[in-house]
């Protein structure tokens, strides 16, 4: 009888720096990796913009599809990337 791994769920989350800009990430755990941002941790675009608050967060099923939508939402204009934040389900539409 062995245990079966539970697997990490990842999520894709769109900060708001206190400089008004947007920083999307993806990670397992959202909470622990604000916290690693706020401590200036990880991305060096990050230090010196806080207060920085999640504003935007999607549970996906992989660390794939998470890295997929990422790379899609970096690419969106300010705006759009203010449509999906007012309407999370656009993400599955990308």
């Amino acid at each position: 009888m062995g245990n079966t791994p539970v697997k990490k769920k990842w999520a894709v989350y769109i900060i708001k720096c206190g400089d008004s800009t947007y920083y999307t990430g993806i990670s397992n755990d959202v909470s622990r990796r604000l916290e690693e941002h706020r401590a200036g941790k990880g991305a060096k675009y990050l230090r010196g913009r806080g207060p920085l608050n999640i504003i935007f967060q999607k549970k996906v099923e992989s660390h794939g599809t998470a890295l997929k939508y990422e790379i899609k939402i970096k690419k969106l204009s300010r705006k759009k990337k203010e449509e999906l934040i007012s309407n999370p389900s656009l993400l599955k539409k990308m």
